[in-house]
Order: C-alpha cells, then structure tokens, then sequence
C-alpha cells in the first residue's frame, strides 16, 4: 500500500473524528478534503462512512459507564434504563427507514462539494437563529425525554443525510428548539450517534463487500484508529464548551470554511 494513501487516511480519520461531534459536518468535510486531497481510498463512498465507526468507539468509551448501566438496569427491568433506551431506538428509527429508501440517490446524487458548501451557508444561518431565539429550557437530562421529543430529534436527524448539514447539528439544534438544555441535547446527539453510524457502516460495508480487500481494509483501519483518538479529544471537551460558549463559533466556522471552499471550487471549475 502506498505509504501517501495511508498518510492521506490517517489525516481524514483525526478530521472525521474532530468534526463527528461538533455542528460542522464531518461527512462535508471528508467530501472536500477527499476532493482536495485527490484521495484514491476504497469503492464509494465506503472509507467515508465506515472511519466514523472509529469516532463513535470514542462514544463509547467515554459513556462507558451510562451505557453500562443502562445495560444493567434493562435487565433487572429498571424503569429509567428501558426509557433512555427507547428514546435512543425512537430516535434512531427515522435515519433507518429514511436512509435504507434514499441510499443510492444520497450517495450518487448529493455527494459533492458543491452541496457541501451550500448546506454549510446555510445550516450556518439556522444555528444562529435558533440560538438567538430558541425558547426556555424544560428539559435538563437526557433522562427527562420524553418519547415524543426522541423521535421528532429523529427526523431531524434524517436531514443530515444531505451532506453538509451535520448529524450532529442537526439533532442537537432540534433538540434546543424543543426544549432541551444544550447540555443534554449535545449528551443525547452522541447516544444517538452509536446506532446512527453502527447502522450506517454495517450496511454501506455490506453493499461493498465484493471490494474489499486487505488493502481496502488496511487503509480504512488506519483512519479508524486516527478518528478513535480524535474523537475522544473533542467528546471530553465539547459538552464544557457550548455550556460556555454556546454554537455560535461553529456556525461562524461554516461560513467561513463555505465560502472559501465555494472560491475554490469556482476557480477551479474556471
């Protein structure tokens, strides 16, 4: 395997773990810089898809312990532990049906810079607005959910199938609009991501399976563990952050990153 392909993984594995969790589009951004980058990794879209799963280990291991627990009290039948886990399959339920229908059309139709950028303008704008009006808090845990507001984060959730709105932005400013603290939506944007994007990998590494080899595999294995680690940096530090600062940084960022990529792409294409 040729050792610049490798490199060029490893680097699209940390942004794709720096960028899963935070509102700016880690697929939009793997879109671009595989563009940019010139990167020949696997078959479609899969190395894409499949380096998340690196990001959502990440996940994992830092709510090891709610997730644990959750686990535990399912089985002794624990009312609370059933509840936070059919608000996580509430939510989830949308991007599986939705997803499943428009999978080809996403992956041939919507994959490109070029709707990356608008999505990230965009997008932008709807974070500040809802920022700036969203309405009181009601909602201080994840456990507070209700059922109703799950899967209606799950429909907003399915809108991150267009690339560059963001899985994240997308659940988590839903959330706010619905009265969910930003602590609580960011925490239940990343429960939710674990069966998102186990989902998402397993399905799109099945469709190509024919394709792949053990180079295949070695250069999604890179970008895996790059993600892992990446990931783990911005999990730790994203909740302590937008409880101070709030997602207004990130959506000054997608403008700018739109923009610019928008001027090179028009460059380019002159």
């Amino acid at each position: 395997m040729d050792p610049v392909t490798l490199a060029k993984a490893a680097f699209l594995g940390v942004i794709e773990g720096l960028t899963e969790f935070i509102p700016v589009s880690s697929t939009g951004h793997l879109i671009l810089l595989v563009d940019l980058l010139g990167f020949k990794g696997p078959p479609g879209k899969v190395f894409e898809v499949a380096i998340q799963l690196g990001a959502i280990l990440a996940i994992c291991w830092v709510y090891r312990v709610k997730l644990i627990d959750t686990a535990i009290g399912m089985i002794q039948r624990e009312r609370e532990a059933w509840r936070f886990a059919i608000n996580v399959l509430l939510a989830f339920l949308p991007a599986v049906v939705l997803g499943v229908l428009f999978h080809r059309i996403i992956k041939d139709v919507l994959f490109s810079p070029w709707v990356v950028c608008a999505s990230l303008i965009l997008g932008a704008f709807v974070i500040i607005v809802i920022e700036r009006a969203r309405p009181a808090t009601v909602y201080r845990h994840v456990d507070e959910f209700p059922f109703w507001l799950s899967l209606a984060v799950g429909f907003c959730q399915a809108l991150a199938m267009i690339p560059g709105v963001s899985r994240s932005g997308a659940t988590i400013m839903g959330a706010l609009v619905l009265g969910a603290g930003r602590r609580p939506a960011t925490e239940f944007s990343f429960f939710l991501s674990i069966p998102t994007m186990l989902g998402a990998t397993v399905y799109d590494l099945y469709k190509n399976r024919d394709s792949l080899n053990d180079s295949v595999l070695l250069v999604i294995a890179v970008g895996f563990v790059a993600a892992f680690f990446a990931g783990m940096l911005v999990v730790r530090w994203l909740v302590d952050f937008v409880g101070r600062r709030g997602f207004i940084p990130f959506a000054i960022y997608r403008i700018v990153l739109g923009v610019a990529m928008l001027a090179v792409l028009v460059l380019r294409a002159g």
